[in-house]
């Protein structure tokens, strides 16, 4: 079974029924961005020029760019194409044989990564799973993760779970992630609140980061 057509949803439609457990805060002397999933084939299920990413896209790119300004790494996640079926394992019986073609495995032109960004190859559900990440913010002294991306109940959710089990202070974005619909996105923020992580507004990690609101400036 492959990723089904995601039908629009606006952020106004996510419903959050739990409050926060954490009283983490962003420092940007501690903290990475990752940016997970955006890639063409996953980007594709949705309409596009349609909510959800019609505001989840841009609110990425605002964070990358303050994370640049605030000295930070930024870190991609992105699955390979043409996976030999012992690598892919159990998700092919999920969601088929995946990606098909380089084309498909890029990341979207909007979010596009730079010289200086990392891009890791990404096996499973997790970001942390068969992959380098947690050394790498060990190398650069990071034990904070800034979350952003696609799909919010599955990769995201238990990449802020994978951090939390190896003592990485996980920040859900809410407003710059999206998932197959509103009810999936509430739940996967309703989980991270109660368990692992600490779910904000891209507005107030931008604050976090040094960023003041246009009204402020």
């Amino acid at each position: 079974m492959s990723i089904p057509p995601i039908a629009p949803y606006t952020m106004a439609d996510v419903t959050v029924r739990t409050t926060p457990q954490l009283d983490w805060t962003i420092d940007p002397d501690r903290a990475a961005l990752l940016i997970h999933d955006m890639q063409n084939y996953f980007v594709d299920a949705y309409e596009p020029g349609a909510e959800p990413l019609a505001t989840v896209i841009p609110n990425i790119a605002a964070l990358r760019d303050a994370a640049d300004r605030a000295g930070m790494p930024v870190v991609y996640t992105a699955q390979p194409p043409r996976q030999h079926p012992s690598r892919r394992g159990l998700l092919t019986e999920r969601w088929g044989t995946g990606i098909g073609d380089d084309d498909e495995a890029r990341i979207i032109d909007d979010l596009a990564t730079r010289p200086n960004d990392v891009e890791i190859t990404k096996w499973r559900y997790s970001a942390f799973a068969r992959t380098d990440l947690r050394s790498l913010l060990a190398h650069d002294g990071r034990d904070q993760l800034i979350i952003t991306g696609i799909y919010a109940h599955i990769g995201v959710m238990l990449t802020a779970a994978d951090a939390f089990m190896q003592d990485v202070q996980a920040f859900l974005v809410t407003d710059a992630v999206a998932d197959f619909n509103a009810p999936f996105h509430g739940a996967a923020v309703d989980y991270v609140s109660t368990t692992c992580g600490v779910p904000l507004a891209t507005a107030d990690a931008l604050a976090a980061l040094g960023v003041k609101a246009a009204a402020d400036a």
